[in-house]
């Protein structure tokens, strides 16, 4: 019998939500990129879409402001409906997924304290 692998779930780094689904929102993931659940988000400021949160950016998306719940195949085209933890919420930093250009705790810490700011606290 072939082995299966179980990709990331939100239960790698969801620790707490506010009751009736309040710490969750509906949101478009940009095109670029397929992500997994944990994946620390960035919104562009001009279309108001999430993609993996980016510290060198310069449109908005270099500060941490969400946490993707479920995976987002958005390789080839914006997914629609996407769930994303944007407030009032605890998850274990362990279980969160940088984006390739934090390459240092420091950097890391950052995006963490910038998730903070929205309610998000990461332990």
């Amino acid at each position: 019998m072939p082995s299966l692998t179980e990709g990331k779930t939100p239960g790698d780094f969801m620790l707490f939500e506010e009751d009736s689904f309040y710490s969750r929102e509906e949101a478009i993931i940009a095109a670029g990129a397929d992500l997994e659940p944990g994946t620390v988000l960035g919104k562009i400021t001009v279309s108001g879409k999430y993609v993996a949160c980016d510290h060198t950016a310069t449109d908005g998306s270099e500060v941490a402001s969400a946490v993707l719940y479920k995976p987002a195949p958005a390789a080839l085209a914006d997914v629609t409906g996407a769930v994303v933890i944007a407030r009032q919420a605890q998850v274990r930093r362990g279980g969160l997924s940088f984006d390739a250009a934090f390459t240092t705790e420091l950097q890391r810490d950052g995006a963490v304290d910038e998730l903070k700011a929205v309610g998000i606290v990461a332990i």
